[in-house]
């Protein structure tokens, strides 16, 4: 690139620059981040397909999760990145409503393109789409319903998100039981800690088998096989040293003449790893839980003196064990004290097929809980896990938020009416914009519609018809879909997860929009 001034061209780019400028850079944007959000439409409500990605290395990827599609495509296009991020920034938040936020905001650019071809300029799109982003954000807190969170109804926040979701009609409201359940074990006076409630996935089950623990589940074994399985009131110590013979920090070497020379020397060797398990011993340790590895000898001492030792724990879980027992992790075992011991009501080693896991529950110092979910084969696994995390995530938000609106289309449908009633008081061309703005957020209930089978046309009609004298949504009914209340179908989303989407797919959009030029170089 080279510009021409009052005398010769000054070159400003390299050779293997490229540059894309004026309405051609805005279609490439566009157009890229219509594709994005079109290849997770298909996915959106009950009846949403789902999507099978495979890499470069075979592995493949089932799911129907928004943000889950969008990471495993590998998308190279940096606008349509800025897509990827809308889902990843709406999963953070607020756990679910990632294929929501992405489709709204793919749909927002098409409007966009359409506006721009009629000369409105991008700044005014850009001001029309804020103030219907906000008429949106007012609409959304008077669509708020009034009851009570209580069980019930947080039961049918989880289910509504993980429905379609892999978990099955049947088994969603059984699962949606124990989330709810989880959720309420850490909840405390200031909220429910989401970081409290882990989820643990073991093969080889049906989905109904999946239950709560209250406590800590490692994916390890006892060192020794000779070691207790079961402790009751059991004294935890969490360490993160090796328990082996200790190595000379510099280079020595040692000149043995003699074999009592040898004997002297195993015979400290031996007394050191000894004393790691008596100081473990003495200090009233049931179970030993260490970051890093344990000697096969001094596990041998430790079986002999009747404790459960675990190894190479990962960093993640020695932490919230400590934190579950109330243990400190300690650096060494032999000055270990009272002050640095925790304790578990119980803690048991259980097999599940090849693999055995060790159960630490009733912790003294937190509410920890686990879900062990339980899956046939590992794809339907890894899509449960995500659809209970999701579960998690929005029964959690909607505790911290204090709000849930109607599902199924219903709040996207009254969002929409709120802003072209209220477009006329917007002043200039940016009115168009928030006209838009409305006829995008049509897209999301139009697409439940056509993912159920209904007609979109005669159900976005049918839907805005039964909205002015009532509160209708699309509901999935066996085959077929209906206009029907959400609420009574329970049918529920947290507000949160709503504003997140409008939010995050209008700043998105908004940000691609203004994009006039693109430079890029090798």
């Amino acid at each position: 690139m080279s510009y021409q001034g009052m005398g010769n061209p000054v070159f400003v780019l390299g050779d293997d620059s490229e540059r894309t400028s004026g309405q051609d850079a805005q279609t490439s944007n566009i157009s890229a981040g219509k594709a994005v959000a079109e290849s997770v439409r298909t996915t959106l409500g009950p009846r949403g397909m789902d999507k099978m990605l495979v890499d470069s290395t075979g592995e493949v990827v089932i799911t129907n999760d928004g943000v889950t599609i969008l990471e495993e495509m590998d998308i190279e296009h940096p606008a349509a990145q800025m897509l990827v991020e809308v889902a990843q920034t709406q999963e953070s938040e607020v756990g679910d409503g990632t294929t929501t936020a992405s489709v709204l905001a793919g749909q927002l650019l098409a409007k966009a393109e359409d506006l721009l071809g009629q000369d409105v300029h991008p700044t005014t799109i850009v001001e029309g789409y804020a103030a219907a982003r906000d008429i949106g954000y007012e609409a959304l807190e008077d669509l708020v319903l009034e009851e009570e969170l209580d069980d019930a109804l947080l039961r049918t926040v989880a289910a509504t998100s993980m429905t379609g979701k892999g978990t099955g009609d049947v088994n969603a409201d059984a699962l949606a039981d124990l989330v709810v359940e989880a959720v309420r074990h850490v909840e405390g006076e200031e909220g429910a800690n989401r970081d409290d409630v882990r989820v643990h996935t073991q093969v080889g089950a049906a989905s109904s088998a999946t239950e709560l623990v209250e406590g800590i589940i490692a994916d390890k074994e006892p060192v020794r096989d000779d070691m207790p399985r079961d402790v009751a009131d059991a004294t935890v110590a969490v360490i993160n040293t090796e328990l082996e013979t200790r190595e000379a920090n510099a280079d020595v070497e040692y000149n043995i003449t003699s074999v009592d020379q040898l004997n002297a020397a195993l015979d400290a060797e031996e007394s050191e790893l000894r004393r790691y398990a008596e100081a473990v011993r003495d200090a009233g340790v049931d179970v030993l839980v260490s970051q890093k590895s344990i000697d096969d000898r001094v596990a041998a001492y430790l079986a002999e003196e009747g404790i459960l030792a675990l190894e190479s724990v990962a960093k993640s879980d020695v932490s919230d064990i400590a934190n579950a027992t109330g243990a400190t992790v300690a650096g060494d075992v032999t000055e270990l004290d009272d002050a640095d011991l925790g304790a578990a009501e119980h803690v048991h080693v259980e097999r599940f097929g090849e693999d055995e896991l060790t159960f630490i529950e009733g912790g003294a110092d937190a509410s920890s809980v686990t879900l062990l979910v339980r899956g046939s084969t590992d794809h339907v696994l890894s899509e449960l896990e995500r659809a209970i995390g999701d579960a998690v995530d929005v029964v959690v938000v909607a505790l911290d938020e204090e709000g849930v609106v109607p599902g199924a289309g219903c709040a996207e449908i009254v969002v929409a009416d709120r802003i072209r009633s209220e477009a006329a008081s917007i002043e200039g061309r940016a009115q168009l914009a928030a006209e838009a703005f409305a006829d995008a957020l049509d897209v999301l209930p139009r697409t439940l519609a056509e993912n159920t089978g209904m007609d979109p046309i005669d159900a976005l009609v049918d839907l805005r018809a039964a909205n002015e004298s009532g509160r209708a949504g699309l509901i999935t009914s066996g085959e077929h879909g209906e206009i029907a209340d959400p609420v009574e179908h329970g049918v529920i989303d947290p507000v949160a997860v709503k504003r997140e989407a409008l939010g995050s797919a209008t700043e998105a959009a908004t940000m691609i929009a203004r994009i006039d030029d693109i430079i890029s170089a090798e």
